[in-house]
């Protein structure tokens, strides 16, 4: 692999996001959600805590007929969003107070982070405001880090170079709960037929080195290499990413490239 075949981290973190990991992993999981969705003609569809987008710009790009709106707290993401497509309404905003009136949408997706609200149970509960009566929920969050080997490894790796809080933030992008609560806590939120299910799919990196260094330095997690140099970091990040390459099957890691099962817990829901 050349250098030209390596990530470069050379933008915001917003940026890097869109160029990055929307196309390895977001755009994956997007795409697998709107299939079990099934949005019809003439649907209005929120996409809450939207980053730059990625959810309702897909749907876009599948030629929605309908009201696509993305609501999202940081604006820099918006930013980026907006930037990428004029056919959204992008509305800066809490998923725990969605600016919306009650009964705006037949559809409210949220992929990959209901695990990072403060307060889940008010977030569901706002999704359900929002929604007409026989509105749906669309719903993906990544399941338990052990059942995500690359995530794993990662976290062990950053515990043993960085110390046992270093894992931390990354150990929260997971949720360590099983399929069963997870189906409570829509339920409790006022959704009916609420099914959940246990899906994995095939993520792919240029190499572990590039996994490790959009994790290190275009994340929350770049405060960990703060205080060090430029040399000192790049020696942090190749260290880490040497050590997650060798926890991981050699299977994952054909012709240098990281591919590896990711999973998440999908969830499909209509109200009561």
């Amino acid at each position: 692999m050349t250098v030209h075949d390596h990530w470069q981290m050379d933008a915001s973190a917003p940026e890097l996001y869109e160029r990055y990991l929307v196309p390895a992993i977001t755009s994956v999981w997007a795409d697998d959600l709107l299939d079990r969705i099934e949005s019809a003609k003439g649907e209005s569809v929120l996409d809450v805590a939207c980053g730059t987008g990625v959810v309702a710009r897909r749907l876009a790009e599948r030629g929605h007929v309908g009201r696509l709106v993305g609501v999202d707290l940081n604006g820099a993401m918006l930013a980026v969003a907006r930037a990428k497509s004029s056919d959204v309404e992008w509305i800066e905003g809490s998923a725990l107070d969605l600016p919306f009136a009650s009964r705006s949408f037949d559809v409210v997706l949220r992929q990959l982070g209901l695990q990072f609200f403060p307060d889940r149970p008010q977030a569901l509960r706002e999704m359900a405001r929002v929604l007409r009566p026989s509105g749906r929920l669309g719903l993906s969050f990544y399941s338990a880090i052990e059942h995500t080997p690359a995530a794993h490894a990662f976290v062990q790796a950053l515990d043993k170079f960085l110390g046992a809080e270093s894992s931390r933030t990354k150990r929260a992008e997971h949720l360590s709960c099983g399929a069963d609560e997870v189906g409570v806590w829509v339920r409790q939120a006022g959704f009916d037929r609420v099914d959940v299910e246990t899906v994995s799919k095939q993520i792919s990196f240029p190499s572990p080195l590039d996994y490790v260094r959009f994790q290190l330095t275009a994340t929350p997690m770049a405060a960990l290499l703060k205080g060090e140099d430029g040399a000192g970091r790049e020696r942090l990040i190749t260290a880490v990413a040497d050590d997650v390459a060798g926890r991981l099957d050699s299977a994952m890691l054909p012709n240098g490239r990281l591919t590896f099962p990711q999973e998440s817990f999908v969830v499909l829901a209509a109200l009561r």
